[in-house]
């Protein structure tokens, strides 16, 4: 009797595979799934989905942690495997969590300033803090949304097409907080933001982070939803030990897994088909082998197939078939039938829009609307930029819910050499806000070898014209050829000499200031110029001051720009235009007699590469004088390289600083540029310029024509470009070695 007892318990275990489970053969059986956290690990998610649906596996409700969050979310949204697979090879996660923004994103400020500073450091009830992470996951959060855009209006994440929810950790407490509510971009968002690689998120006033450090496999939470089968999938890696804990990221994984591995037996066995993919060759990081992590889950599924065909068996009412779901696609067309923004205390609705570039009324594409939430976010006055299309009749509403950065107040860091400045460190004090909305207020300090400032004062009144309030010292000393002397007989040049020079520059300008989708900008205002321009002479033993400028001067200006440069050292793409027109009024007390004049000087650039390594990149400068100045200082300086120069200093390879000099001059450079390894480039350089007081000369404008030419090494780092250069001209066999390190300020 007994033998016949285990015969049929084995048959009966045999046939229906779980004993545990009271579940009738002809009942209809939940299944939940439970995805666990583990960073990029987490890909082999997808191959898991994948095999689950070949299976014909009904998934009832999902839970997730951290990258598991992510992949649950999607799939509880409607995507299907294949469609969660093409999302992971399109979009770049590594790039994505950097918040990398393209720099046409930036405000004209930010393209002529940001590329200044290589450590920023926000003040705090004053205090000298640091960034809450290395990202504020802007760029992630822009993903999700997009990928969710169907499932905006569905604020009960138990009314997705499955239902849904997922784990983070209350930063405050340490308190498991489990989000099954609200909007799902922010939820998913919060529960993968891994500290100190993505900055925390508020939600209800709890700042969350990442819920892998309380319950990265919240399979309890899961069966408390009444399902009657668990599969789970686990993507934790190990821990690990001492010789491979050699870098942060690694040093916060490590804490963060010390509560992941204390109680995985116990969930373990509350899994009903446990897949553990080997994925032991990867880590959080490695988000560049998707094709390899997606088939260790798939392997690891197909291993259990057998498993998950009987569970499939027991539900009685097959999937719902998840069909494509319809995004606003890249090239599709949306009209805007309102606008509502929400969050902005300290910038109006007017700065908002006018970064958005985008107003009620007009039809924009997915690429529009992408662009200008990058605009909006890449002014750095925002920690996260939420937003819902909702569709309306006749258009689409769109719903912005903005988050300020509650820190108003940083100081900025940033060093450099170069052969004319030397040594400088750069201390910038920036406060926004300082005096009303959309307003900042920059102060640049650089100690060193030569004390300069520069401050700023900027109201920016979105798309009306903006004001400002710029005012500088600069400061310099060199031995220059400020002054020519008539040539000899036996001369074929003019003669010039050099002498120690101490060059002062003291300028205010108040201006007004409008842009065109951040790419051109105009400007026009007022200036006050003080140069105190001298050189001291010992003669018989005492001091002699000589002053080649000692003047106030009261000036006109106006100014366009257009830059459309891919980055700002070692472009790759793009075109860049300036003109700059200043009309010197009035100048009381001058050393020289003054009349009224003024100069018109032009810069254009253009860079295209081939092949992805080699660049083109051709750059033209001019500049005229109308009317007579009175003073050589006032003319046209060429020579050198520096990309700081201020005033009519121009740089020329092959010639020393301000060797050639006159009062109208045209220059042409061509840069060939080869990127041999990442950030890494060799250049050559052939530059010609002519230094007149008329350019065009009668017809003949290449006489006289100035050469030289450079060879470099260059690296792009994170303090700034590092470039070791040699320039030598053919016009007098004179050669020089040019060196700068660091951003150029």
């Amino acid at each position: 009797m007994n033998k016949y007892l285990i015969v049929f318990l084995l048959i009966f275990i045999s046939n229906f595979g779980f004993a545990q489970h009271d579940v009738k053969p002809n009942n209809d059986v939940k299944v939940g799934l439970v995805l666990s956290g583990g960073g990029a690990k987490g890909y082999a998610h997808v191959g898991v989905i994948k095999v689950l649906e070949k299976a014909g596996i009904r998934v009832d409700y999902i839970a997730g942690t951290s990258m598991g969050s992510i992949i649950g979310a999607l799939y509880a949204s409607g995507y299907n495997g294949d469609e969660l697979d093409s999302i992971l090879r399109v979009h770049n996660f590594s790039d994505l969590i950097q918040d990398k923004l393209p720099r046409h994103a930036s405000s004209f400020y930010q393209k002529e300033n940001t590329g200044k500073y290589a450590l920023k450091l926000p003040i705090e009830k004053n205090k000298i803090g640091l960034p809450s992470g290395v990202s504020k996951g802007q760029n992630i959060f822009n993903l999700y949304t997009q990928l969710t855009e169907h499932v905006h209006g569905i604020e009960d994440f138990s009314k997705l097409p499955i239902p849904f929810f997922c784990i983070a950790t209350d930063l405050e407490t340490g308190e498991e907080v489990v989000l099954d509510h609200g909007f799902l971009p922010e939820a998913i968002r919060a529960s993968g933001s891994f500290p100190g690689l993505l900055s925390p998120v508020n939600i209800d006033g709890r700042i969350l982070v990442d819920g892998g450090i309380v319950n990265n496999y919240p399979v309890k939470k899961l069966k408390e939803k009444g399902v009657d089968y668990i599969i789970g999938v686990d993507v934790q890696g190990k821990l690990l030990k001492g010789k491979e804990l050699n870098s942060v990221p690694e040093i916060f994984l490590q804490i963060a897994s010390f509560q992941m591995h204390e109680n995985i037996k116990e969930k373990k066995d509350l899994t009903d088909v446990y897949l553990k993919p080997d994925i032991s060759r990867y880590n959080d990081f490695t988000f560049d082998k998707v094709d390899e992590i997606i088939k260790a889950g798939e392997d690891v599924a197909n291993e259990n197939f057998d498993k998950l065909i009987k569970i499939a068996n027991k539900q009685t009412i097959k999937e719902k078939h998840h069909n494509t779901i319809q995004t606003f696609e890249l090239d599709e067309k949306i009209f805007i039938k309102g606008i509502k923004i929400n969050g902005n205390e300290n910038y109006t609705d007017n700065y908002c829009i006018d970064k958005l570039k985008f107003v009620e009324g007009q039809s924009i594409s997915q690429k529009n609307f992408e662009e200008g939430i990058n605009a909006l976010s890449a002014t750095g006055n925002f920690k996260n930029i939420q937003y819902r299309l909702i569709p309306v009749q006749g258009g689409t509403n769109i719903e912005l819910k903005l988050i300020e950065d509650e820190v108003s107040t940083f100081i900025q860091l940033g060093a450099h050499y170069d052969n004319l400045y030397k040594t400088g460190i750069l201390v910038n004090l920036t406060k926004k806000h300082a005096l009303f909305k959309n307003d900042f207020l920059s102060a640049d300090f650089v100690v060193g070898d030569n004390l300069r400032y520069n401050i700023d004062y900027f109201l920016d009144n979105g798309f009306n014209w903006s004001f400002g309030l710029h005012t500088r010292y600069n400061k310099f000393e060199e031995d220059l050829a400020l002054v020519t002397l008539p040539s000899t007989k036996e001369e074929t040049d003019d003669v010039s000499f050099k002498v120690p020079v101490n060059y002062n520059d003291f300028t205010t300008r108040l201006y007004i200031q409008t842009t065109f989708k951040n790419k051109l900008a105009l400007r026009v205002g007022m200036e006050h110029k003080f140069l105190k321009i001298f050189s001291d002479e010992i003669i018989n033993g005492e001091k002699e001051r000589n002053f080649f400028d000692n003047s106030n001067y009261l000036n006109a200006f106006a100014k366009a720009t257009y830059d459309s440069y891919d980055t700002k050292f070692f472009p790759k793409r793009g075109f860049y235009f300036d003109t700059n027109y200043i009309l010197f009024l009035f100048s009381p007390n001058n050393l020289y007699e003054f009349n009224s004049f003024s100069q018109l000087y032009g810069n254009i650039g253009y860079a295209y590469t081939f092949f992805d390594k080699l660049t083109l990149h051709f750059n033209s400068q001019a500049g005229i004088t109308i009317g007579t100045n009175g003073n050589e200082i006032h003319d046209y300086h060429l020579g050198g390289y520096n990309e700081n120069y201020i005033n009519t200093f121009v740089p020329f390879y092959g010639y020393d600083i301000a060797d050639l000099n006159g009062t109208e001059f045209l220059r042409s450079s061509l840069t060939f540029r080869y990127e041999i390894f990442k950030k890494n480039y060799i250049s050559f350089i052939g530059n010609y310029a002519r230094v007149d007081s008329d350019l065009w000369n009668g017809g003949s404008i290449f006489e006289d024509t100035r050469s030289g030419y450079a060879v470099g090494y260059g690296i792009n780092t994170i303090i700034g470009p590092i470039e070791l250069k040699y320039s030598w001209t053919p016009d007098n066999n004179q050669s020089f070695w040019l060196f700068n390190l660091g951003f150029w300020f």
